[in-house]
């Protein structure tokens, strides 16, 4: 049997109970802004972390203490600052950040927008075939329609009808790339996050920064960046 939507109110609550979630990130940034010099070392694959819209890499912050404790060589992208830009011109500072630090098979880990700026290197800038993945949390991979009550330009992006959304949902080609972790229900993508063609893996919470909190998010992640794709 299909799951009901939830109302209007329900849905309202979500959003706003998940909003702390959200602040305890951006404190925890203002607390300890320095990456790790820890995070450059390792022998497994390179990650390249790319957060959310209005976002810094401390919001994935448990997710790259995981992965740089499993082996792998962890790297942020300075230059996108609070990832307020357009999508193709974030994704063009990634992928000169990739060519800077000269990496190469690179898993992308990703919360929300960061996981459409993954899709976008994949699909358009990587001519040099340098990334190998993306790990994807919490991704409007075909827009949010809570896009179109947003005010700020930087939400109002990820409207379904956005002529960026909608060239990466017909690149279908790098699907297989790309792993969709998502909430069982995230308030702020309430059509869901799933990639067709993709691997697409739920966790039982709800919410789009409360998943980021989930204590089964970290390995998830680490598994998905050293699991063989297709399998």
């Amino acid at each position: 049997m299909s799951q009901q939507p939830p109302s209007f109110g329900r849905h309202a609550v979500a959003i706003v109970s998940d909003f702390p979630n959200a602040m305890r990130f951006r404190a925890r940034s203002a607390r300890s802004w320095p990456v790790p010099a820890a995070y450059a070392r390792g022998d497994g694959r390179p990650v390249l972390i790319l957060p959310g819209v209005f976002e810094t890499w401390h919001y994935l912050r448990a997710v790259a203490d995981a992965l740089n404790a499993a082996g792998h060589p962890v790297f942020t992208v300075p230059g996108l600052g609070f990832n307020h830009r357009p999508i193709p011109e974030s994704a063009g500072i990634a992928w000169r950040r990739i060519l800077e630090l000269d990496l190469r098979d690179v898993a992308i880990v990703a919360h929300s927008k960061g996981g459409l700026i993954g899709k976008h290197l994949l699909a358009l800038e990587d001519v040099e075939h340098r990334v190998e993945r993306v790990v994807a949390i919490a991704t409007p991979f075909a827009g949010s329609r809570m896009a179109y009550y947003a005010v700020g330009r930087a939400v109002r992006e990820f409207r379904p009808d956005n002529p960026v959304i909608s060239r990466l949902v017909t690149a279908e080609d790098v699907n297989a790339r790309i792993v969709s972790i998502a909430p069982r229900w995230d308030p702020h993508i309430p059509d869901g996050s799933t990639v067709p063609g993709g691997r697409n893996v739920t966790l039982p919470v709800v919410g789009h920064f409360r998943i980021l909190l989930d204590p089964r998010l970290p390995q998830v992640v680490v598994d998905e960046v050293e699991r063989e794709l297709g399998t």
